[in-house]
């Protein structure tokens, strides 16, 4: 190689391979002060995707936890409530027997009746009374309180949904009633072009400038037409969930994750609204078009069992409940007539609370998978993430003497082409 001074190769090696060892001790330096071998996507693209995800899963998952929490500290508020209600008709099974005996006078049976309508008024009392967090608990409406857990994917969630009986003096317990579980549910399809030209453009905040309608075939058989006219699809998911329809709730997806198959107007990629339904007495059909602000179209239902996994209550056709506003301990007749219905009350207020036992259990199992998936999806995240010190540390000490070494080289480098001028004195 000549000797010459137009480009001192020497150094601009030692230079390269300097700037390379710089990088990679502070790439090693800001994994040890960071305690994470992957603070940026240029450190590991797949890796950086893959636990931003688990941390998604482990925080919903954490949540999930406290989700069933309080789902259960609601349905120990009901059973409370219930418990009280079963020591009121105790009492009442005691004074209606005391009174059926016939033993007493006039006065004392009147003050025995007294103090049975006084109960009678505790009990519609508690019924209208018992609230958790300022929510009246015993409401009676057929669309339950959702109780969700999941770690933020469709296939990892499912929900509970409680349901309380209305608790009066002329509704006392519940019984008749069956727990289901079902994945059930309609897909309609917003990507679907009313041109059949293929698309998958929907978005959750694309503008509704016409409307979705789609009919509802209740238990007896009538049906409903529900429509609406939100300003947007997101909006549209919120207001089918708010309607209170038994066993159905709405979400956003894909064709793809509810199982859908790819046509010539359809992707598996193209956006849509599933109806979950757990209600066997709720048929979902007839959904009509609605258009978007970028000229798509729902114009069919893709039956699906990848809806949300739901566990629910269903009214059943022997639905039992107590009336015991006619009730009284007037005379040793109604007495023992009364005495009949206090039992049947008593009855049913105990498979009213069985029922929330069994979901207590239900969100109790709930709540330990969630925390155990949650640790375990954490060590998977630790795996991936954490700074392993031992390596780093030898990482550290390598780099530490190759940037000695390169600064080194790089005076050589630099000191050896000085050497020119001795040529030319």
């Amino acid at each position: 190689m000549p000797l010459g001074v137009l480009n001192n190769l020497s150094a601009l090696y030692a230079q390269n391979n300097l700037n390379n060892t710089n990088a990679s001790l502070q790439t090693v330096l800001q994994q040890l002060s960071s305690g994470s071998k992957i603070n940026s996507g240029s450190d590991d693209a797949a890796g950086l995707s893959l636990i931003n995800g688990l941390q998604a899963n482990s925080t919903a998952l954490s949540q999930s936890a406290t989700n069933a929490t309080e789902g259960v500290g609601l349905l120990q508020v009901a059973d409370g409530a219930l418990s009280q209600v079963t020591n009121l008709l105790n009492r009442a099974v005691t004074l209606a027997t005391e009174t059926a005996n016939g033993t007493l006078n006039a006065t004392q049976a009147a003050a025995a009746n007294q103090e049975y309508q006084s109960i009678l008024s505790e009990i519609n009392n508690i019924g209208q009374t018992t609230t958790y967090n300022s929510n009246q608990v015993f409401t009676g409406s057929a669309a339950g309180n959702n109780i969700y857990v999941g770690d933020s994917s469709s296939q990892g969630s499912a929900i509970d949904n409680l349901y309380f009986a209305p608790l009066s003096s002329t509704t006392v317990g519940d019984s008749g009633g069956t727990v289901v579980q079902s994945s059930a549910g309609q897909f309609i399809d917003l990507s679907l072009a009313a041109t059949s030209v293929l698309t998958t453009a929907a978005q959750s905040s694309d503008t509704i400038t016409g409307g979705i309608k789609f009919t509802v075939t209740n238990a007896d058989g009538t049906t409903t037409n529900f429509t609406t006219t939100s300003t947007s699809v997101g909006q549209l998911v919120s207001d089918i969930n708010k309607d209170g329809i038994p066993g159905v709730t709405a979400s956003l997806t894909t064709l793809g994750a509810v199982g859908g198959a790819a046509g010539a107007t359809s992707a598996l990629a193209d956006v849509g609204i599933l109806i979950s339904n757990t209600n066997g007495s709720v048929a979902i059909s007839n959904a009509a078009v609605l258009d978007t602000t970028t000229g798509e179209a729902a114009t069919s239902l893709f039956a699906s069992t990848k809806a949300t996994e739901t566990i629910s209550y269903q009214i059943g056709a022997n639905e039992q409940t107590t009336n015991l506003g006619a009730t009284s301990l007037s005379s040793q007749g109604s007495a023992q007539a009364a005495l009949l219905q206090i039992n049947a009350a008593i009855s049913n207020v105990a498979a009213q609370r069985g029922y929330l036992g069994a979901q207590v259990n239900t969100l109790n199992a709930f709540s330990q998978v969630a925390t155990t998936q949650q640790q375990n999806i954490t060590a998977a995240q630790n795996q991936v993430q954490a700074t392993d010190y031992a390596a780093a540390t030898t990482q550290l000490s390598k780099y530490e003497i190759l940037s000695q070494t390169g600064i080194s080289a790089l005076a050589q480098a630099n000191s050896l082409q000085q050497q020119v001028t001795k040529l030319l004195q």
